[in-house]
């Protein structure tokens, strides 16, 4: 399979977007949700700078386009599973914003009673089934919850979402074959966004692209611009779809860039000379604005009307996060009733 050509060139695919197939409403909800994933995102940077928050926090801002895309076609009865980089899945689908920075503040009134912080996030009632750290390890947990779904047969599918760093662990593999061998309904997404930690895909891989391993599990797959919010949400409706028919997995790999570092505020331009020269460039591909530049030339969205959605948007963050911060932290008992297990306990 060839690699990513074009979409791993950051002065590429900046023009208009296409959006004359999309209703204006959906468009709008889209450009309002990922306008809200990066204002929680940045409130959370601000947070770290100013040491309120003490646990790890993995940010994705740039990379919003893709959770929005995939969540337009979900729907609360599906399994989603996502990694350590995940407020943009918890929140695509729904998600409290108060719930998540409570979390984060290690708050009882967090989405995880305030216990399991940025990386696992839950909130079953939408179908987010959790985040979790460990590399890859949401992929064979949407196996096993595609292969529910498909038991169940109610047409739900299962969604796990990686990095392009997950392709270097061995679990990948078994799962697109154990996906392709029992034909589940499960949609892969990669979100390659060409850094495992600190190392770019050039110094790790043969080729850039991930989706040449679907190729191998013969799994219908498609590769899209992860930074166009129509296109994504356009190749995840066709698997998503595909996937309810029964007609199996799908792989659909979205070439993004997040702008800040692996973890933490910072925008490690110090990580090698090739993020230093490309962070710039890739901003010139932000989803937001692409949406919100191709919605004012086609007459949906005027700049006063992006400006008040800007307002309204930046004032539903900031009371969350106060209204995060006068939550309460956790009783100590907690630890006994949500995290260790009562060995004298009857169950």
């Amino acid at each position: 399979m060839e690699g990513l050509g074009g979409l791993a060139d950051p002065q590429l695919f900046n023009e208009t977007l296409e959006i004359s197939k999309w209703k204006q409403e959906t468009l709008l909800q889209q450009l309002k949700m990922m306008l809200i994933i990066r204002g929680a995102e940045e409130k959370l940077a601000e947070g770290t700078v100013a040491g309120k928050i003490k646990c790890p926090c993995h940010l994705g801002i740039g990379q919003e386009a893709v959770a929005v895309g995939v969540s337009t076609n979900l729907r609360s009865t599906d399994r989603v599973f996502g990694a350590h980089r995940s407020h943009s899945h918890y929140l695509a689908l729904g998600g409290s914003v108060e719930g998540l920075f409570a979390e984060v503040l290690g708050r009882v009134t967090g989405c995880s009673k305030g216990m399991g912080g940025s990386m696992h996030l839950y909130d079953g009632a939408r179908g987010f089934m959790g985040s979790v750290p460990i590399v890859a390890a949401t992929i064979p947990l949407a196996v096993g919850a595609g292969l529910a779904a498909k038991m169940d047969g109610r047409g739900d599918v299962a969604v796990g979402y990686f990095g392009d760093g997950a392709a270097e662990e061995g679990v990948l593999h078994e799962s697109l074959n154990l996906a392709s061998s029992l034909n589940l309904p499960v949609l892969f997404v990669c979100e390659n966004n060409f850094f495992a930690s600190h190392l770019h895909i050039g110094l790790r891989q043969p080729s850039d692209s991930i989706a040449r391993f679907a190729e191998a599990h013969h799994i219908p797959n498609e590769v899209v611009d992860g930074n166009d919010v129509v296109a994504v949400t356009g190749a995840a409706a066709r698997m998503i779809n595909r996937a309810r028919r029964g007609e199996g997995p799908s792989f659909l790999e979205a070439v993004t860039y997040r702008w800040k570092g692996h973890v933490g505020p910072s925008d490690d331009i110090d990580v090698g000379v090739k993020r230093n020269q490309d962070l710039t460039k890739w901003k010139g591909r932000d989803p937001v604005r692409r949406l919100a530049k191709a919605m004012q030339e086609k007459g949906f969205l005027s700049a006063e009307r992006f400006s008040k959605v800007q307002e309204e948007v930046s004032t539903f963050i900031n009371a969350a996060w106060m209204k995060a911060e006068q939550g309460d932290f956790p009783d100590q008992a907690a630890l006994l009733d949500l995290v260790y297990f009562r060995k004298d306990e009857k169950r």
